[in-house]
């Protein structure tokens, strides 16, 4: 009988995997309309993002009880003990009591119990030991193995942090924190690439665009002003001022005053919702608790019949009960748990080996059913470290002058801070020969925008002409231009030259090398301004 049931289980085990794409319909449908509902802003905050939207800076800031020049480390420190941490709720890691009993309770494990319970009341001690030993142990397993996977992956999480640039009224110069140490009233840096850390007021702003799509849902970018024009919206998405912790810049730059850190914004009240909610069991679990209770039923019809049929056929009505309960220990798979746990931490033990962490044992099987598994590695997991190989002119030959203009542009931009810049700006000995800070200023800046794909700074020496300087996508550095520069020649831009010029790109990305292109261009010193 154990034989015929251990079969019906494997074989509803395998079926899961047949099943397995209707499943993820289900879920792929439930996220969709989970998310259309989540994007109502509560009341509350909504009424506070429209008042801040409308707010003068200096009374905004006056209620902040901020300053022009952002807070001071001790404003900053007392603020953060008021309102805690810019951390959202997330699921925070079980206590190991409770981790436990997740690990033991279900229906098999409860049978088990009860029937060890029987068995040791009877006085049969052997099959209340091995009954009891398989419980424990199957239950110690998952919860030593879940345990250590959950160690691994907080520590991974630990590896990574995301960092804000904040103005600080007692610091010499902006400054570097952890997005979790932000308070209400902190006056922050955003470029082009960067996450908005938390719910803010945009104060000033040159060519903002931001994308607001894991809000709205709207793929395209939405242009962001330091100034509400209609004071009668009342939507908060729809503000034209107001920054969502959640979204990123897609281009241009901007200050912007913290106005709510933590669960308190607008993303944090979406994940107290959604961490609210129970965790669907798995169609692993759904199976194995069918034939939790398909044993339970057989057993209490298999059971009371035994007993029945042998007491009024017997006479005995203890010899009876005791044959019953002896069917029903016989009736049950006692190694069942333990193999299935034992196979599942077998699985986990191979994906560990295979740099995968698997915090909860059920998932394995989840794996199995998968078709097609997408992942994306991002620099956090690598040294997330770029080295300017090259500084070459279009016909491949090494050039100072190329080195010099991309310095000069890595240096005074703002729009964008990418490791490409980094890496340009090591070269400190290009800084000296070029004076720059003193020999040359900054005039204007146009920001890095993904339709553009390129960015320009304008500097100058003192009464020369401006010069504009411009790097991106070779593509595009190449559309805007049309001359070229040879030695101390300028030659025009022909399509037999931009053709060697995409061989000379091809050669080198065949190498593994990103090519970035400059150009530059005089323009008059009368203007101030660029756009």
């Amino acid at each position: 009988m154990n034989l015929t049931l251990l079969k019906e289980f494997f074989a509803g085990f395998l079926r899961t995997r047949h099943i397995a794409r209707h499943f993820r319909r289900l879920a792929m449908l439930e996220t969709v309309t989970d998310a259309s509902v989540s994007r109502e802003v509560p009341p509350s905050l909504a009424q506070t993002l429209v008042a801040s939207a409308n707010r003068s800076t200096v009374q905004l800031l006056g209620v902040l009880g901020s300053h022009t020049e952002g807070l001071n480390t001790q404003e900053a420190d007392a603020l953060r003990v008021q309102y805690g941490l810019n951390e959202v709720e997330h699921e925070q890691p079980l206590p190991w009591w409770v981790h436990l009993w997740h690990c033991y309770k279900n229906p098999f494990n409860l049978l088990l119990t009860l029937l060890a319970v029987i068995s040791w009341l009877t006085e049969d001690m052997k099959a209340a030991t091995v009954i009891f030993s398989m419980v424990v142990l199957s239950t110690l397993l998952r919860f030593w193995q879940e345990a250590k996977s959950n160690k691994a992956a907080d520590a991974l999480k630990a590896m990574v942090s995301n960092t804000a640039t904040v103005l600080r009224r007692d610091a010499a110069k902006r400054i570097e924190l952890p997005i979790k140490q932000l308070v209400p009233g902190d006056l922050i840096v955003l470029s082009a690439g960067d996450m908005i850390p938390a719910d803010c007021r945009v104060l000033s702003a040159k060519d903002l665009f931001v994308s607001q799509a894991a809000m709205t849902g709207e793929s395209m970018p939405v242009e962001k002003f330091a100034h509400q024009q209609d004071a009668h919206t009342r939507n908060p998405l729809e503000l034209e001022n107001i920054l969502f912790m959640g979204t990123n810049v897609v281009s241009g730059a901007a200050t912007a005053v913290v106005l709510a850190t933590g669960n308190s914004t607008y993303f944090g009240a979406l994940a107290q919702r959604v961490t609210a909610t129970d965790r669907a069991t798995t169609s692993f679990q759904q199976g194995v608790n069918k034939v939790s209770w398909l044993l339970i039923r057989f057993m209490f019809v298999m059971a009371p019949l035994v007993l029945f049929i042998n007491g009024f056929t017997k006479g005995d009505w203890t010899e009876a009960l005791l044959f019953a309960l002896s069917i029903a220990v016989g009736l049950t798979p006692e190694m069942l748990p333990m193999i299935v746990t034992s196979t599942l931490a077998k699985g986990a033990v191979f994906l560990s080996r295979k740099k995968v962490i698997v915090k909860r044992l059920d998932a394995i099987q989840n794996f199995g059913a998968m078709d097609v598994l997408c992942t994306d590695k991002t620099g956090t997991l690598t040294q997330d470290k770029i080295f300017l190989a090259r500084h070459v002119d279009v016909w491949g030959q090494e050039s100072d002058d190329v080195l010099e203009m991309a310095y000069l542009n890595s240096y005074y931009q703002t729009g964008l801070k990418n490791l490409l810049d980094v890496a340009v700006l090591e070269h400190v000995d290009i800084h000296r020969e070029l004076k720059v800070g003193t020999a040359f200023h900054k005039v204007d800046e146009i920001p890095f925008d993904f339709n553009r794909r390129r960015m320009s700074v304008v500097v100058a020496e003192e009464h020369q002409p401006h010069l504009l300087i411009c790097k991106g996508a070779v593509e595009e550095i190449l559309s805007v231009c049309n001359r070229v520069r040879h030695g101390d020649v300028d030659e025009a831009l022909t399509d037999e030259l931009l053709a060697r010029i995409r061989q000379v790109t091809a050669a080198f990305n065949e190498e593994g090398l990103r090519v970035v292109a400059v150009a530059a261009q005089p323009m008059p010193a009368g203007r101030d301004t660029y756009s």
